[in-house]
């Protein structure tokens, strides 16, 4: 394995930026559905419908994005516009007007999926050129994903902090993370010496989506990264019905949810240096399998077992880490053998993780409506398939990413 070169500094002026993204993220993808369905009175089926939709037209429009890109002399630019829709349509999800319906919630989405796409195909494509060695390549994404864990934290707890209620509490949410979005843009933007020019392609668009899904090493580590997703998605958009109505302990979601991304940002640096040893593939396998664990525990689960699903989310947290920082840095490796496409590959990563929530969304809350299970309801069978519904579908999916990372464990392009 290959020294670090990059300065510390600056890996983690790089990272900052990583904050106010995930910030938004945890809102938009696990407080928005249970908002719009409890407080706005919008029937469970249709939130779910209308995150689906949202979402599809939203990763369907990322390696378009990515390519457009490509073809910018630098990423630097491009990440600061995005940024401007991406404050504005936090404010108009989380801060909606009494009357707001379907199509708020569409509008609102659209804009603020439209600025986070650009801002963060960007920044993910600078990352991954910012990085001479191998090494680095690990180090920039441990960076990246260490402070949108710290993010994620606190767009987590400050909303029960700011209020008692959860509505005005994601209200208040809006109004920090303005200044927070800011900030980091300063420091990130302003901070690190060289923007990412290298790659840029004039390729026409669709030629250049073609080839880069082309490359059999990418699509391979696609495939295991969007299995792996949908099973990390699942339970990213029922884990508050589960703790409401399973648990029993809604008033303790924060610290669950606390407890699982400070365990996520812990657990990098161990990841960084297990894949230092082992081999960042052998790495993400070893988190597949403590994911796997995990979840099956969470299986059985009922009411009044807070404490063991605090276990639980230390847990996945942990595997968590590896999710996070080992797939990109892959990527990133695959990126250091070729000489174009960084945005297109990396429009096609972003439209596997949203396309992954979008079928979490649009497929998970309308099965539970199927089901029979009513947010705050009570009957036995209903919660049960909540549980399965949460837990059981994540080990099935993640026993399947990890026999495909196995089978394709030589054939992924890491560099070491």
């Amino acid at each position: 394995m290959t020294t670090a070169v990059l300065p510390r500094r600056e890996v983690l002026a790089y990272g900052v930026l990583g904050l106010p993204l995930a910030f938004a993220a945890l809102p938009i993808y696990v407080h928005v559905p249970k908002l719009y369905a409890d407080s706005l009175g919008m029937p469970l089926a249709l939130v779910g419908g209308v995150l689906l939709g949202a979402r599809i037209l939203d990763a369907v429009a990322d390696p378009l994005i990515g390519q457009f890109s490509d073809r910018a002399r630098g990423r630097r630019a491009l990440i600061a516009w995005g940024l401007i829709p991406l404050g504005l349509g936090v404010l108009a999800l989380l801060r909606p007007p009494d009357s707001a319906g379907a199509l708020w919630l569409i509008m609102a989405l659209t804009v603020a999926y439209a600025g986070y796409s650009v801002a963060n195909i960007n920044y993910q494509a600078w990352g991954a050129r910012l990085a001479p060695t191998s090494l680095d390549r690990t180090r920039v994404v441990a960076s990246r994903e260490g402070f949108g864990l710290l993010g994620v934290v606190l767009a987590a707890t400050l909303p029960g902090l700011l209020a008692t209620d959860s509505a005005e509490g994601l209200a208040a949410l809006a109004l920090v993370f303005v200044p927070v979005l800011m900030l980091a843009a300063w420091l990130t933007l302003g901070r690190v010496g060289r923007d990412s020019a290298h790659g840029a392609s004039h390729a026409p668009a669709f030629a250049m989506l073609a080839a880069v899904f082309g490359r059999p090493a990418f699509r391979r580590l696609l495939v295991v990264f969007a299995v792996g997703g949908i099973a990390a998605a699942v339970p990213a958009t029922t884990v508050l019905f589960f703790v409401d109505d399973v648990i029993g302990q809604g008033d303790r979601a924060g610290l669950f949810l606390a407890a699982y991304f400070v365990a996520g940002a812990a657990s990098l640096p161990l990841w960084v240096a297990v894949a230092r040893r082992v081999g960042k593939v052998r790495a993400w396998l070893l988190g597949m399998l403590v994911s796997i664990a995990a979840f099956a525990w969470a299986a059985g689960l009922s009411a009044g077992d807070g404490t063991t699903f605090l276990v639980i989310c230390l847990a996945s947290g942990l595997a968590l880490g590896a999710d996070l920082t080992l797939p990109p840095a892959i990527l990133a490796d695959q990126l250091a053998e070729s000489t174009s496409g960084d945005g297109a590959c990396f429009g096609w990563w972003n439209f596997v993780t949203k396309a992954n929530l979008a079928l979490a969304a649009g497929l998970a809350l309308p099965l539970l409506a199927l089901l029979g299970y009513v947010p705050g309801g009570q009957d036995e069978a209903a919660l049960r398939a909540l549980a399965v519904v949460y837990a059981g579908v994540p080990v099935v999916l993640k026993l399947i990413a990890a026999l495909l990372l196995w089978r394709w464990r030589n054939h992924m392009g890491e560099l070491r």
